[in-house]
């Protein structure tokens, strides 16, 4: 602060010296006037200058120290007040600058209310006509014909699966409800869901259950396995997807394994980010990179851990940590 408020002084100290030197100038120029007291005058105004800019000092930078202090919010409580002119419209200019930022953060929160709002009802509408589809899908007789039809309304159940958990994320905290969860009715709706496209690429499930009972939401749990299993199948091409639950220690653990493309190592650290899809297979179309990054967002709140193990061409392995039944007394409010 002392150097900012130097250079924004830096043309009084500059007028200052510049007197001085003009004093010296006359006193060489006329010798009639003693060297030793002009010295002496100099030297005084020189110490009264300097209390005068440490006064200063103290008396300006106070408001702007208060001000970088300050929290970069819209809270104006915490604006520190205003003694001098400058410091007045300094201070005008901030609150109206916030007043005017509050009105317009309050109109596009509205507008991004209203607009998730109405996703979310047209996703509920879509839903009714996709039921009636797949009703009339399962009509069909001809399973060649009735295969492609039923992966295409898989893909378009998903995506809108998909678009409104993320819709709800945000809020996910006031949704939990925490409770005995049987993983083995969940793994078999998902997998019950996902039999056609399993069919249709030869896929099979090898279950080796041994916990059975998690504690856990069931409906965010099962958006979680959803987008593991939907992963694996995709990847995989004629083989079984292992499906084992078991505990280390307090913890149990449900984990997915596949042998399929598996993961580039380099991808590794990155398959959790939003929109991330692939480096070794960039022109995969089909893959959103928002089915992990979901997956790993529901579960921060679960306190469920999300491990990957993976080698290119070998396969994949999520491995899915549940907290100890006492690390619920955290949530179990929400």
């Amino acid at each position: 602060m002392i150097r900012a408020f130097l250079s924004e002084r830096r043309s009084w100290i500059a007028a200052y010296l510049v007197l001085q030197l003009a004093i010296l100038s006359v006193c060489y120029i006329d010798s009639s006037i003693p060297v030793g007291s002009v010295l002496y005058v100099i030297f005084l105004s020189l110490i009264l200058f300097t209390l005068f800019l440490v006064y200063r000092y103290h008396k300006e930078t106070k408001f702007y120290q208060r001000l970088e202090e300050r929290e970069n919010d819209f809270d104006l409580t915490s604006l520190p007040e205003a003694e001098t002119p400058f410091e007045k419209i300094i201070e005008n200019s901030l609150v109206s600058q916030s007043t005017y930022l509050k009105k317009k953060a309050a109109f596009y929160q509205e507008e991004t209310e209203e607009a998730k709002d109405d996703l979310l009802g047209w996703i509920h509408e879509v839903k009714t006509p996709l039921t009636a589809l797949r009703l009339m899908i399962d009509r069909l007789e001809d399973e060649k014909l009735k295969n492609p039809f039923l992966y295409e309304w898989l893909r378009i159940h998903y995506l809108l699966d998909q678009q409104l958990h993320q819709k709800r994320l945000p809020f996910m905290e006031n949704d939990l409800y925490v409770e005995k969860v049987d993983l083995e009715d969940l793994l078999f709706s998902e997998i019950k869901t996902l039999q056609s496209w399993c069919i249709q690429k030869g896929i099979g499930f090898d279950l080796q259950l041994e916990e059975t009972v998690v504690l856990s939401d069931s409906k965010w749990l099962s958006f979680i396995v959803r987008q593991l299993l939907t992963n694996a199948v995709k990847y995989s091409k004629e083989s079984d997807i292992v499906i084992s639950t078991g505990k280390h220690g307090e913890r149990a653990f449900l984990r997915i394994a596949d042998d399929g493309r598996g993961i580039d190592p380099r991808d590794l650290t990155r398959i959790f980010d939003k929109g991330f899809t692939s480096t070794a297979h960039h022109g995969d179309h089909a893959a959103t990179g928002m089915g992990l990054y979901l997956a790993k967002k529901a579960a921060v709140p679960l306190l469920i851990e999300i491990e990957v193990q993976s080698e290119l061409e070998k396969g994949t392995t999520f491995t899915l940590s549940f907290p100890k039944p006492n690390d619920f007394l955290k949530i179990t409010g929400m």
